[in-house]
């Protein structure tokens, strides 16, 4: 996927005020809109320039983006939004005055998909709730655990005085609850957009994701740990001391166990009604043999067994 420029779409300057947005896009539709020019790519232009324009008028997503492309601006190659780029974000959950999921590019859909297609269409009565926000943020595997209160900072774009678009930041304390996974949804009630009139506040939903965590991956409520081993502890059996999020636990490795091999603790995943489990991936660590005493250990060991490592891949 092409990282796209739109600032460089408008031949705009990237501390470009709203205005001078606003009259680039104007003068470059009139020249390549579909009706009007016999420019062989018109409708692509013209395409290219109602998606720049989308991004770079509204505050909030002028912000986004420019959190995440000013780095990336001039870069060659694929783009992929960098894990968590999003996370602390405020979204007010406006709709994207119409405009559908086909008239935009993959990139516009890899970084404003959801937040593109918010909450829906605005009310014209003057008793109006306020809009449903919407902000991604990052929790620690073990506050899925254990469940936690948390303090955390958004982040929501808007205009000053001046046009500009600047960061306001706001600090929530929030509860976690116990056996919350990837991808749902805290609800906040009132904590959204101001209504008009006597109309009641918006919500705030938080969509939680997980910190990348040093020993730990997740599949839903299941979690997954590598569990480096001897060789002899694999070969021979052992009683090993696994970390888990909610403690360690004594695993009996079985004799003869290869590397790969996955052991269940039942019920040890992300808690709820229906818990997850936690699966050890069994790793063979080597001990090094950088002394003398290291390597006749090896060589010993060589001597003993026929063991051929590649025998599978014989005829």
């Amino acid at each position: 996927m092409k990282f796209q420029d739109y600032y460089q779409t408008l031949g705009v300057a990237r501390d470009a005020t709203p205005e001078v947005i606003k009259q680039a896009y104007r003068k470059l539709a009139r020249k390549y809109h579909p009706d009007l020019s016999k420019a062989p790519d018109a409708e692509a232009r013209f395409k290219e320039i109602g998606e720049a324009n989308e991004v770079l008028k509204d505050p909030e997503k002028r912000a986004a983006y420019d959190a995440v492309g000013t780095q990336q601006a001039g870069r060659s190659g694929d783009f992929q939004p960098p894990p968590g780029w999003d996370a602390g974000f405020e979204f007010s959950g406006r709709g994207d005055d119409g405009a559908t999921a086909q008239d935009h590019s993959d990139f516009f859909e890899a970084l404003f998909g959801r937040a593109a297609r918010g909450a829906g269409a605005r009310r014209t009565n003057m008793r109006m709730p306020g809009q449903d926000h919407h902000a991604k943020v990052l929790i620690d595997l073990e506050d899925a655990y254990q469940g936690a209160q948390r303090s955390i900072s958004l982040r929501m774009p808007a205009l000053d005085a001046d046009g500009q678009g600047v960061m306001r930041e706001r600090t929530l304390t929030i509860t976690v609850p116990k056996g919350i996974r990837e991808g749902q949804h805290l609800r906040l009630a009132g904590q959204g957009g101001p209504g008009l009139g006597d109309g009641p506040a918006g919500d705030l939903f938080l969509e939680i994701e997980f910190n990348t965590h040093r020993l730990y991956r997740v599949d839903g409520r299941d979690v997954y740990v590598d569990l480096p081993l001897a060789p002899w502890e694999a070969a021979l059996g052992a009683s090993v001391s696994v970390p888990t999020p909610d403690g360690e636990v004594e695993l009996t490795i079985p004799p003869g166990s290869a590397a790969g091999r996955k052991l269940r603790l039942k019920g040890k995943g992300i808690p709820g009604a229906a818990a997850g489990d936690l699966y050890v991936v069994l790793a063979i660590a080597l001990p090094p043999a950088g002394t003398e005493a290291g390597k006749r250990a090896y060589e010993a060991f060589k001597a003993a067994t026929d063991f051929d490592p590649r025998a599978s891949m014989k005829g």
